[in-house]
């Protein structure tokens, strides 16, 4: 109901009138503080920056790229599971290419425990489902295990020799020579100084006379020295047909098939903490392990 103009008196406007309350400053914020409104009070940066070698040491946090098989959620719930898993066994560093050491539970085994030795020649996929092949050749026979990296049958993890190959897998080792991929089962652990970087092995291997379990020469491989000695003309043509070298250029490819790099500092950021504290847990139990307490007090 409106009411009429002739009754609205001085008096009854200046009680309807509402007091405008502005919670916030509209002046313009210094730029000094501005940065402690940031980074705290000291001006220095309170988040979690996680170092640029933790996507090449921990590969299993960053989610897969595939837009399809994405989830925030279950992405988040597994790296918590992640981490409760190594703060119950520890997974050390290691790469394609690198000696390891695997004891697991098994109940057909003798003790119920069984440990196997062997040269990592793939690492592959992410979060809990993240898994590594080991190979060795035992009784003259070419013996593969595939282990899933957060198992609970894992017992210990252990790295014998860490270094790094020139390609991203070994999966041609199945064709090659044995001695290439022969391990001695009581092979004692290599140590390396702390800080040191991880050295790259540069042996090319030698494979044998075809057929092969695949098509290498369509794979540009730079672990392997003898590949043309077994190519005809024709596979040589065929396999000049596939090459795509175009596709370094292709920056939607590469887009498609990588995590963002603001997106991966936002997850290492998350389990950086946790992560470090477990890297100082690790020394310092080793640091322990080779104190050795003196038989004689002076």
């Amino acid at each position: 109901m409106l009411a009429p103009t002739r009754l609205v008196t001085p008096s009854l406007m200046r009680q309807t009138i509402f007091t405008r309350v502005v919670t916030f400053s509209t002046k313009a914020v210094p730029k000094e503080k501005e940065q402690q409104q940031q980074y705290g009070g000291g001006g220095k940066q309170t988040a979690n920056v996680a170092p640029t070698t933790y996507r090449f040491i921990y590969p299993e946090f960053l989610p897969d790229p595939k837009v399809e098989w994405r989830n925030p959620i279950r992405e988040k719930l597994e790296r918590l599971d992640m981490i409760d898993r190594r703060s119950q066994i520890e997974i050390p560093e290691f790469y394609v290419g690198s000696i390891l050491a695997v004891t697991s539970s098994d109940p057909h085994a003798a003790g119920k425990v069984s440990r196997f030795v062997g040269i990592c020649i793939q690492r592959e996929r992410c979060g809990l489902r993240a898994r590594f092949i080991l190979r060795n050749i035992i009784d003259e026979q070419g013996v593969e295990v595939l282990y899933e990296m957060y198992d609970p049958t894992i017992q210990k993890i252990e790295v014998l020799r860490l270094e790094k190959r020139l390609d991203d897998h070994l999966l041609y080792l199945r064709d090659a020579l044995p001695e290439f991929s022969t391990f001695d089962p009581n092979m004692e652990p290599e140590v390396m100084e702390d800080g040191a970087p991880v050295p790259v092995n540069d042996v090319q291997v030698r494979l044998r006379p075809r057929p092969w379990l695949e098509r290498w020469e369509r794979q540009n491989l730079k672990g392997v020295s003898n590949i043309d000695e077994y190519l005809t003309d024709k596979r040589r043509r065929t396999a000049k047909e596939h090459e795509k070298p175009w596709e370094k250029y292709d920056l939607m490819k590469q887009y498609r098939s990588t995590i963002p790099e603001e997106e991966q500092k936002e997850i290492y950021a998350e389990v950086y903490s946790q992560l470090h504290q477990m890297e100082l847990q690790r020394k310092r139990n080793k640091r322990k392990r080779s104190f050795v307490k003196p038989t004689k007090l002076a």
